[in-house]
Protein backbone atom coordinates (compact mmCIF):
# COMPACT_ATOMS: atom_id res chain seq x y z
CA UNK A 1 0.00 0.00 0.00
CA UNK A 2 1.40 3.34 -0.77
CA UNK A 3 0.56 7.25 -1.05
CA UNK A 4 2.12 9.18 -3.83
CA UNK A 5 2.52 12.89 -2.40
CA UNK A 6 2.90 16.09 -4.73
CA UNK A 7 4.76 19.07 -3.37
CA UNK A 8 3.60 22.25 -5.88
CA UNK A 9 6.48 24.15 -4.67
CA UNK A 10 9.14 26.02 -7.01
CA UNK A 11 11.62 26.36 -4.15
CA UNK A 12 13.81 23.13 -2.94
CA UNK A 13 13.36 23.52 0.83
CA UNK A 14 10.04 24.60 0.98
CA UNK A 15 8.02 25.07 3.68
CA UNK A 16 4.99 23.04 1.49
CA UNK A 17 7.70 20.29 1.39
CA UNK A 18 8.48 20.32 5.54
CA UNK A 19 5.06 19.95 6.06
CA UNK A 20 4.52 16.86 3.50
CA UNK A 21 7.19 15.16 5.45
CA UNK A 22 5.40 15.71 8.49
CA UNK A 23 2.99 13.86 6.93
CA UNK A 24 4.76 11.44 5.59
CA UNK A 25 6.14 9.99 8.49
CA UNK A 26 2.87 9.92 10.06
CA UNK A 27 1.39 7.92 7.36
CA UNK A 28 4.60 5.70 7.60
CA UNK A 29 4.14 5.13 11.15
CA UNK A 30 0.96 3.47 10.23
CA UNK A 31 2.63 1.14 8.35
CA UNK A 32 1.40 2.80 4.65
CA UNK A 33 4.50 3.39 2.31
CA UNK A 34 4.53 7.02 0.88
CA UNK A 35 6.40 8.86 -2.65
CA UNK A 36 7.06 12.64 -2.86
CA UNK A 37 6.71 13.97 -6.25
CA UNK A 38 8.06 17.76 -6.70
CA UNK A 39 6.65 19.92 -9.01
CA UNK A 40 10.04 21.87 -8.96
CA UNK A 41 11.28 22.64 -12.65
CA UNK A 42 8.64 20.52 -14.60
CA UNK A 43 7.10 22.90 -16.94
CA UNK A 44 3.47 21.42 -16.81
CA UNK A 45 1.42 22.76 -19.91
CA UNK A 46 -2.63 22.83 -19.28
CA UNK A 47 -4.90 20.17 -21.15
CA UNK A 48 -5.78 20.24 -24.60
CA UNK A 49 -8.91 18.41 -24.33
CA UNK A 50 -8.09 16.36 -27.33
CA UNK A 51 -9.29 13.29 -25.49
CA UNK A 52 -6.43 11.16 -27.35
CA UNK A 53 -5.78 9.77 -23.66
CA UNK A 54 -9.43 8.39 -24.14
CA UNK A 55 -7.95 5.87 -26.38
CA UNK A 56 -3.97 5.69 -24.69
CA UNK A 57 -4.80 5.76 -20.98
CA UNK A 58 -2.04 8.23 -21.21
CA UNK A 59 -1.90 12.05 -21.74
CA UNK A 60 -0.82 13.18 -25.50
CA UNK A 61 1.30 15.79 -23.82
CA UNK A 62 5.09 14.46 -23.06
CA UNK A 63 6.63 16.65 -20.37
CA UNK A 64 6.77 14.16 -17.55
CA UNK A 65 2.98 13.98 -16.30
CA UNK A 66 2.99 10.41 -17.59
CA UNK A 67 5.18 9.23 -15.40
CA UNK A 68 3.20 10.74 -12.11
CA UNK A 69 0.16 9.07 -13.93
CA UNK A 70 1.60 5.52 -13.50
CA UNK A 71 2.96 6.14 -9.88
CA UNK A 72 -1.04 7.36 -8.87
CA UNK A 73 -2.01 4.19 -10.94
CA UNK A 74 0.37 2.46 -8.80
CA UNK A 75 -1.16 3.81 -5.33
CA UNK A 76 -3.83 3.55 -3.05
CA UNK A 77 -3.34 7.57 -1.80
CA UNK A 78 -2.55 10.94 -3.51
CA UNK A 79 -2.24 13.62 -1.62
CA UNK A 80 -1.46 17.07 -3.24
CA UNK A 81 0.21 20.29 -1.04
CA UNK A 82 1.09 23.75 -2.63
CA UNK A 83 1.71 26.99 -1.37
CA UNK A 84 -1.22 29.43 -1.66
CA UNK A 85 -0.47 32.16 -4.19
CA UNK A 86 -2.95 34.83 -4.72
CA UNK A 87 -5.44 33.15 -3.00
CA UNK A 88 -5.39 30.21 -5.00
CA UNK A 89 -3.12 26.94 -5.68
CA UNK A 90 -0.39 26.88 -7.84
CA UNK A 91 -0.88 27.09 -11.16
CA UNK A 92 1.13 24.14 -12.38
CA UNK A 93 -0.46 22.10 -9.90
CA UNK A 94 -4.04 22.89 -11.11
CA UNK A 95 -2.89 22.22 -15.12
CA UNK A 96 -1.24 18.61 -13.75
CA UNK A 97 -4.60 17.72 -11.55
CA UNK A 98 -6.94 18.95 -14.57
CA UNK A 99 -4.90 16.77 -16.75
CA UNK A 100 -4.84 13.84 -14.15
CA UNK A 101 -8.88 13.64 -14.24
CA UNK A 102 -9.00 14.14 -17.72
CA UNK A 103 -6.99 10.72 -18.16
CA UNK A 104 -8.87 9.11 -15.25
CA UNK A 105 -12.42 10.16 -16.60
CA UNK A 106 -12.01 9.54 -20.60
CA UNK A 107 -9.89 6.29 -19.71
CA UNK A 108 -10.47 3.69 -16.53
CA UNK A 109 -11.62 5.65 -13.63
CA UNK A 110 -7.88 4.85 -12.13
CA UNK A 111 -7.96 7.87 -9.27
CA UNK A 112 -11.96 6.20 -8.23
CA UNK A 113 -11.42 5.09 -4.24
CA UNK A 114 -8.61 6.61 -3.93
CA UNK A 115 -7.86 8.07 -0.49
CA UNK A 116 -6.41 11.38 -0.09
CA UNK A 117 -6.45 14.75 0.00
CA UNK A 118 -5.22 18.76 0.03
CA UNK A 119 -2.90 20.50 1.81
CA UNK A 120 -2.31 24.54 1.33
CA UNK A 121 0.55 26.19 3.10
CA UNK A 122 0.31 30.53 3.27
CA UNK A 123 1.58 33.40 5.01
CA UNK A 124 -1.78 34.72 5.44
CA UNK A 125 -4.78 34.18 4.03
CA UNK A 126 -6.16 31.99 1.61
CA UNK A 127 -5.96 28.74 2.65
CA UNK A 128 -9.66 27.57 2.55
CA UNK A 129 -10.39 28.89 -0.79
CA UNK A 130 -7.04 26.89 -2.00
CA UNK A 131 -8.70 23.90 -0.09
CA UNK A 132 -11.72 24.17 -1.76
CA UNK A 133 -10.58 24.76 -5.14
CA UNK A 134 -8.90 21.46 -4.82
CA UNK A 135 -11.37 19.18 -3.19
CA UNK A 136 -13.21 19.82 -6.59
CA UNK A 137 -10.83 17.72 -7.87
CA UNK A 138 -11.18 15.10 -5.22
CA UNK A 139 -14.66 14.61 -5.58
CA UNK A 140 -15.26 14.54 -9.18
CA UNK A 141 -12.86 12.09 -9.66
CA UNK A 142 -15.29 9.77 -6.96
CA UNK A 143 -11.92 9.94 -4.69
CA UNK A 144 -11.83 9.60 -0.55
CA UNK A 145 -11.18 12.30 1.23
CA UNK A 146 -10.77 11.62 5.34
CA UNK A 147 -11.25 14.54 7.40
CA UNK A 148 -8.77 15.48 10.54
CA UNK A 149 -8.83 17.78 13.42
CA UNK A 150 -9.18 21.41 11.08
CA UNK A 151 -8.46 22.40 7.92
CA UNK A 152 -5.25 20.49 6.42
CA UNK A 153 -3.70 24.04 6.06
CA UNK A 154 -0.66 25.11 8.05
CA UNK A 155 0.66 29.10 8.38
CA UNK A 156 4.25 29.86 7.24
CA UNK A 157 6.27 32.38 4.95
CA UNK A 158 10.25 32.53 5.83
CA UNK A 159 11.87 29.15 5.09
CA UNK A 160 11.05 26.89 8.33
CA UNK A 161 8.53 29.53 9.41
CA UNK A 162 5.46 26.23 9.06
CA UNK A 163 6.87 24.79 12.11
CA UNK A 164 5.99 27.27 14.47
CA UNK A 165 2.61 26.51 13.40
CA UNK A 166 2.19 23.58 15.93
CA UNK A 167 -2.26 23.05 15.68
CA UNK A 168 -1.28 23.08 12.04
CA UNK A 169 1.44 20.27 11.89
CA UNK A 170 -0.70 18.29 14.24
CA UNK A 171 -3.50 18.74 11.72
CA UNK A 172 -1.45 17.63 9.22
CA UNK A 173 -0.07 14.48 10.92
CA UNK A 174 -3.49 13.50 11.75
CA UNK A 175 -5.21 13.83 8.39
CA UNK A 176 -1.87 11.62 7.33
CA UNK A 177 -2.62 9.06 9.64
CA UNK A 178 -6.05 8.82 8.74
CA UNK A 179 -5.35 8.79 5.35
CA UNK A 180 -2.76 5.60 6.13
CA UNK A 181 -6.13 4.26 8.01
CA UNK A 182 -8.39 4.34 6.00
CA UNK A 183 -6.46 2.70 2.87
CA UNK A 184 -5.96 -0.21 5.32
CA UNK A 185 -8.94 -0.60 6.02
CA UNK A 186 -10.54 -0.56 2.41
CA UNK A 187 -7.56 -3.17 1.59
CA UNK A 188 -8.83 -5.36 4.08
CA UNK A 189 -6.62 -4.59 7.13
CA UNK A 190 -7.05 -2.88 10.94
Amino acid sequence: MKVLMISASPRKKSNTMMVLEHCREAIESHGVETDIISLRGMKIESCRACLSCAKKHRCRIDDGLNDIIDRIRDSEGFIVATPVYFGTARGDLMAALQRIGMVSRASDGFLSWKVGGPIAVARRGGHTATIQELLMFYFINDMIVPGSTYWNMVFGWAPGEVEDDSEGIETIRRFGENVAELIKRINGGS
